[in-house]
């Protein structure tokens, strides 16, 4: 989970701070000290780390939270405050040319993740309405090519390539005309790397870059090399004026402190985070919100716009009717299911809730959860039609025929049937009159 050793020692330092009445000039210098060797544990950049806590303290100590009724929480809005501008202040979106079409150029050292981040970034500008067009200008690396017409036939998006015999900036040129005859919009050039920071690297991008002018040039950054990361976007952009950061396998890092000193490093924004290992894994970077799932405030907004993306409306109100008929089955119980799959896994959906801290999260058994919810998606499609809309025919024979079909225990079997019996007479109780006069004495305040 990213940020999750910086998150952990941050909420501990205000845990210590809320139990206090007032906070004195030595409780608030200690808590510095404290925040200040979290960040640098973290990777954080030191000069950056070095004006963060200059900037906190000078808010800190002034009159205001000194004699604030609640001192603790108002450091951690300063704090909260100062993070979000750390790592980039206002969300930070694509830029697209007026004259279409727009060129964006991702870049990066090989291993980054820079062509799965291209068909990330493809897929979610599909989603939005247009037709993107991904360009393979990686004639180096043995199966670059291949690896991007493979994402490509997944996600069903064009790929432009011309072999590895041709000139990279030949086939972004080419792969621009292509895109204006063919209405293709935007061009996503997946550049070539290397193992480290070359002279040849550098003049073949900024070639790749007077050939085709890209609105955007995206730097794919490993958010888990540390202080590397922040190197090698220093000196990218110093090459090449990037635009922008792309953050890469942000849900394999701990730390993640290099991350937070990108934006201070470079002046450049961290314009998308990649969250996992699926396609549909890339998000706008929301600094203030990321600032916040840190300081463990949750991020009720990107659990709400994942509920609005995933869920389907229509789906929605067709289950609202069916629970007012007490009609609800297990074909219904198990599209909720796929439709909370689609959020993401457990521990991401959780991490987004305010106050769900690491004991919490320990406590719950998510790859445990993660795991049953495929067991009983394999249980009710090993049903025929009549047993999931009439589970009470299922007797013995049944469940062993069902259980040998899901590749699960009798037992399971048992334990969905007993949870779904006691689901549907939880919602009798509410679609019933009882219910409803319940309400009503509610309303009139009996």
């Amino acid at each position: 989970m990213a940020f999750e050793s910086l998150g952990d020692k941050l909420q501990g330092v205000f845990k210590k701070l809320r139990g206090k009445g007032k906070l004195s000039e030595k409780d608030i210098k200690d808590a510095m000290r404290e925040i200040k060797l979290a960040l640098l544990e973290a990777d954080v950049n030191f000069k950056v780390v070095k004006e963060f806590v200059a900037s906190v303290s000078e808010k800190a100590l002034g009159q205001e939270i000194m004699e604030s009724l609640t001192p603790a929480q108002q450091l951690v809005k300063i704090v909260n405050d100062e993070l979000t501008q750390m790592i980039g202040g206002e969300v930070s979106r694509l830029e697209f040319a007026k004259k279409t079409p727009t060129v964006i150029m991702m870049c990066g050292l090989q291993g980054a993740g820079k062509t799965t981040a291209t068909g990330k970034l493809a897929l979610d500008l599909r989603k939005q309405g247009r037709r993107p067009l991904m360009t393979a200008c990686d004639v180096y690396r043995p199966a670059a090519i291949k690896q991007l017409q493979v994402l490509g036939d997944q996600i069903q998006i064009p790929v432009f390539s011309m072999g590895a015999d041709i000139s990279p900036v030949t086939i972004a040129k080419e792969a621009v005309e292509y895109a204006i005859k063919h209405g293709n919009d935007p061009v996503i050039l997946d550049t070539a790397g290397r193992l480290h920071i070359d002279e040849e690297l550098m003049d073949e991008l900024a070639n790749i870059k007077t050939a085709t002018e890209p609105t955007e040039i995206l730097l794919v950054v490993d958010a888990m090399t540390g202080q590397d990361a922040v190197n090698v976007a220093k000196t990218f952009n110093e090459q090449l004026d990037i635009t922008g950061v792309i953050l890469s396998k942000l849900d394999g890092d701990t730390r993640g402190g290099a991350a937070l000193s990108v934006k201070q490093v470079t002046g450049k924004p961290i314009k998308f985070a990649s969250t996992g290992e699926k396609l549909s894994d890339l998000e706008p970077f929301y600094p203030d919100r990321m600032a916040s799932r840190i300081l463990g405030m949750g991020d009720v907004l990107s659990l709400v716009e994942k509920a609005q993306a995933t869920i389907d409306e229509k789906k929605a109100q067709e289950l609202e009717t069916k629970l007012r008929k007490q009609q609800f089955d297990l074909d219904d119980f198990l599209e909720q299911l796929r439709q909370i799959k689609k959020m993401g896994s457990f521990s991401q959906i959780l991490g987004m809730l305010p106050g769900i801290d690491k004991k919490m999260l320990e406590s719950v058994d998510t790859e445990e959860n993660e795991k049953r919810i495929v067991h009983i998606e394999a249980i009710i499609q090993s049903m025929t039609m009549e047993e999931r809309q009439n589970p009470k025919i299922i007797g013995a024979s049944r469940k062993i025929r069902i259980s040998k079909g899901s590749g699960t225990r009798v037992q399971d079997v048992n334990q969905l049937l007993k949870q779904f019996e006691q689901m549907q007479k939880m919602m009798k109780q509410f679609s019933g009159g009882k219910q409803q006069r319940m309400l009503k004495r509610l309303r009139k305040g009996r």
